[in-house]
């Protein structure tokens, strides 16, 4: 299979005149990576030989409405036959209806449209700076941002500047100025920043549960103090919900567990269901309106395809009750895998909702280490599912939240073989 894949896109980008520094990263990609996959859909995924797996990953919980959802695929079919892209220089009979559900929708005054995720949380930071100079009163080019270790939003120059991790920044610098990171999960951290620095700290941004860390899961109520510390010193409360938002957790937003309505919430990824690009900033008047017409923009923020995607993205959400399939599976997958440990290299186990992880024993690598739990992701390759470590030693697990109970079921029977496996037990296969 790899011989095959190797010469069809070697032939490819001879064909195309693309510089060959992309195939041979991509060729070594295709033989160590576990399958090359052709077709999708719902809850399953099939490679070129035709093999089919589940996916653990839902492309980093892009697809939680399942792949190639058909309402969702419908309204792309049907919009792209009728109107792509006006841009924001002319008017169109989409954004406005759009603007107006996504507002509706999670209880905020206005929404700024972008495209990817990472726009998302640099438009954040933007409005937060601007809000910063022109309410707060912040000295001019003084306004600072805070951030918590270990977090990852992208790999734009402002997400990496953020970053505490090697991997992300090494090599980048000079880095975005105003960016201070202090320790997740840990609320005094958070208010004696701010004590330091009351009047030149714009905001705060944070997810409410840290995914590319490997699923790291706060006290509850940690969103909700950390929203009355910041109002305590007139500091605004961004989250970012692009990864966890939009019912991964169990939850329309993952911040709603601990009951709180942060400043503003950055969307992404499931706000198309992974048919397309879309992501999204909601926020108050105060802070929005801040910016004035042709200050910020997008060519394809906000254009009437995406808009069409993501109100069908929402609504199947709501309408097949997807929320309350992820708790109810999430706990299923948690007490299955938490029955393991002891018994197998599982040590730990968490998550929320159908946002989880398991924790091999081995000790803990960086970012991007392979080590044990990357054997298990290709053991569970082997017996059809597809999954992802981090930092060495943990496997996140993230399926589309329309997994069924039974499906959950022998998704767990394929886990534990796997697991057994590279603990070297002989598996019987009933």
């Amino acid at each position: 299979m790899v011989h095959t894949i190797t010469t069809h896109f070697q032939l490819f980008f001879q064909r195309e005149k693309v510089s060959q520094t992309f195939p041979l990263i991509f060729i070594c990609f295709v033989i160590n990576n576990p399958s090359f996959l052709i077709h999708v859909k719902g809850v399953k995924l099939t490679d070129i030989d035709g093999k089919e797996y589940y996916d653990f990953l839902s492309a980093y919980s892009a697809v939680n409405q399942g792949h190639c959802h058909p309402k969702i695929i419908g309204a792309l079919v049907e919009q792209a036959q009728k109107l792509t892209l006006t841009s924001r220089a002319f008017h169109n009979d989409i954004l406005g209806e759009y603007s107006e559900f996504m507002t509706n929708y999670f209880g905020y005054d206005r929404v700024i449209p972008m495209n990817t995720g990472v726009e998302g949380g640099e438009t954040a930071i933007k409005l937060a700076r601007r809000w910063g100079y022109e309410v707060k009163g912040i000295e001019e080019d003084k306004a600072r941002v805070l951030f918590a270790k270990q977090n990852f939003w992208g790999r734009t120059l402002a997400a990496i500047s953020s970053s505490d991790d090697p991997s992300a920044y090494t090599g980048y610098g000079p880095y975005m100025p105003g960016f201070t990171n202090i320790e997740y999960n840990n609320l005094d951290a958070l208010e004696a920043e701010l004590a330091k620095d009351p009047g030149n700290i714009c905001a705060f941004m944070v997810e409410p549960i840290q995914g590319e860390a490997g699923v790291v899961v706060p006290q509850d109520g940690y969103m909700s103090e950390a929203l009355r510390i910041c109002k305590k010193y007139n500091v605004l409360l961004i989250a970012d919900e692009v990864q966890t938002g939009l019912c991964r957790t169990g939850y329309r937003l993952a911040v709603d567990y601990d009951k709180c309505k942060p400043d503003m919430i950055i969307l992404g990824k499931a706000l198309s269901g992974g048919v397309l690009p879309v992501s999204a900033v909601l926020a108050s008047d105060e802070v929005m309106l801040t910016l004035r017409p042709g200050q910020h923009g997008s060519t394809y923020g906000g254009n009437p395809l995406a808009c069409k995607v993501a109100t069908a993205a929402l609504e199947v959400l709501r309408d097949e009750n997807m929320a309350e399939n992820a708790i109810a599976r999430g706990e299923q997958l948690r007490n299955g895998l938490t029955s393991l440990i002891g018994s197998t290299c599982i040590e730990d186990v968490r998550g929320r909702g159908l946002l989880n992880a398991m924790v091999i024993n081995e000790p803990t690598g960086g970012y991007g280490d392979l080590g044990k739990a990357w054997e298990v992701c290709l053991a569970m390759k082997d017996n059809g599912l597809l999954a992802k470590p981090t930092h060495g030693n943990i496997i996140r697990f993230a399926p589309p939240l329309t997994i069924t109970e039974e499906q959950a079921d022998e998704c767990l029977s394929i886990i534990e073989r796997s697991v057994l496996q590279v603990d070297g037990v002989e598996v019987k296969i009933a």
